[in-house]
């Protein structure tokens, strides 16, 4: 039988273990994670050319 003491160790060392797996996804995605350039800013005859969207409706109405 495993006594209390190794119990809790070895949970302790699993949730270690899976912080560090996780922690380790996450820098690695956002190492690898490129940015596209930036667009500048859209000119007013760019805005009146493109075509106008709906009005949003909110969570509420119906």
């Amino acid at each position: 039988m495993m006594s209390l003491t190794m119990a809790i160790t070895l949970m302790l060392g699993a949730w270690l273990l899976a912080a560090a797996a996780m922690l380790w996804g996450v820098l690695r995605i956002s190492r690898h994670h490129r940015r596209a350039p930036h667009r500048p800013a859209a000119t007013p005859a760019e805005n009146a050319a493109a075509p106008s969207k709906a009005p949003r409706r909110t969570a509420g109405a119906q």
